[in-house]
């Protein structure tokens, strides 16, 4: 029963916030100048007639009052009608489908690596508070937080391009089931960048916890009882500690599904975050309203997976 009622909370809980995320989305999108005549005609909207411009508002349905535009918009998405491109023509559900995976991967892997080395480095700085390893760690957490993401993205495309001869593949995208090495090659880079903040809020978390941890009674007990130092930190102090490293790296994968597009311009890999930038300068409103959407969708679930990998983790959570 509790369990039920756990996860009715959430997913209503999910529900609302994807819903709060469509209006706004759709409000914001008619607060900004142009409209979908303008995105489709450019400049050559200013010439038609008032007859042209009622039917074009017809066709479109922006001659309906807001909340039935929402509606009707909000009805086509749940059945599976994401719009179509204003600019290509093409279903919005086809792009976002081609662009959707790249994202995922490049999210994936930077997410692994973001928490393998912060990680790392918190316990690096845990095993001894207040000294040399822990002012070395929390220095390098710094910079990592310190030096924005398209600052580092283009100081390593500059440094690879002058000393390596490598250059973003503006061309064909490598997908990782044609060639492994091909894609990573693409991938690698773009995902060291954004798993450099990453690794750097990870570390930060993991360290804290880590210390709060290694001052419990239990941890002195295994202590007293004479059990191995490494024992203590991988068995007793990280596994207490995990709750909230899972917190920050579920937080942090969740924006990076939506903070990819800088990274994804710099290193010219054709993602959804670069799609959603493209979309919003051409003002392809159906194609901006389901990118945020799907973006959003996969906050909310990446979060969601989190509350239930606590569940798991923590019997505490359970009995709470």
């Amino acid at each position: 029963m509790i369990g039920l009622r756990w996860a009715a909370v959430r997913f209503g809980g999910a529900l609302l916030t994807l819903f709060g995320v469509a209006v706004v989305v759709f409000l914001v999108l008619r607060v900004i100048p142009g409209d979908a005549i303008t995105a489709s005609m450019g400049i050559e909207s200013g010439t038609l007639t008032e007859v042209q411009r009622a039917s074009l508002e017809h066709y479109y349905g922006l001659d309906k009052p807001l909340v039935v535009q929402f509606f009707s918009w909000l009805g086509q998405v749940l059945t599976g009608n994401l719009g179509v491109s204003l600019i290509s023509g093409q279903s919005a559900a086809s792009l976002i489908g081609a662009a959707l995976p790249i994202t995922v991967e490049l999210a994936v892997l930077a997410a692994v690596i973001g928490t393998a080395a912060g990680v790392l480095l918190g316990m690096f700085a845990a095993s001894a508070p207040g000294r040399w390893r822990d002012g070395t760690a929390q220095t390098v957490a710094l910079l990592g937080l310190a030096v924005p993401e398209f600052v580092l993205g283009a100081v390593v495309v500059a440094a690879l391009a002058s000393y390596f001869g490598y250059f973003p593949d503006t061309g064909t995208f490598v997908p990782l089931t044609s060639s492994v090495t091909g894609n990573l090659s693409q991938m690698i880079y773009p995902a060291l960048v954004l798993a450099v903040g990453f690794a750097a809020n990870v570390m930060r978390t993991t360290r804290s916890a880590a210390v709060e941890v290694a001052d419990a009674d239990f941890v002195r007990t295994a202590r007293g009882k004479g059990v191995p130092a490494g024992r203590i930190r991988s068995r007793h102090i990280l596994r207490n500690a995990s709750v909230p490293i899972v917190t920050i790296t579920g937080i942090q994968f969740g924006y990076l599904l939506g903070g990819t597009v800088i990274i994804e311009q710099i290193f010219a890999l054709p993602g959804l975050g670069r799609l959603l930038f493209t979309s919003i300068e051409n003002r392809d409103y159906p194609l901006v309203q389901s990118s945020v959407l799907v973006v959003a969708v996969g906050f909310v679930v990446v979060n969601l997976l989190v509350d239930l990998l606590y569940r798991v983790i923590d019997p505490r959570t359970r009995a709470a």
